[in-house]
């Protein structure tokens, strides 16, 4: 037999504001990463003799860490490293 337990927490103002933000940002993480290969999509359907090759993870995450992360200093309020 499974047994199952259901764990509730019990957060303050400020604990329910650091988890919001730390689910926050992967999302908005990954819906920059859906945008741009929406957009890479509409591109090499649109224009089919010159297509556009799909980034890499590792080349997603260099241009995250480039492009959006300075535009958006709120990433380093959760991220392990904050800048130097």
């Amino acid at each position: 037999m499974l047994l199952g337990f259901k764990t509730e927490l019990k957060l303050n103002n400020q604990q329910r504001s650091l988890l919001s933000q730390h689910a926050g940002t992967p999302r908005h993480a990954w819906n920059w990463g859906l945008a741009l290969t929406k957009q890479i999509l509409d591109h090499n359907k649109a224009n089919p003799n010159d297509k556009i090759k799909f980034p890499t993870a590792i080349d997603l995450h260099q241009w995250l860490v480039a492009l959006v992360k300075p535009e958006n200093q709120w990433y380093y309020e959760v991220s392990k490293c904050a800048p130097q």
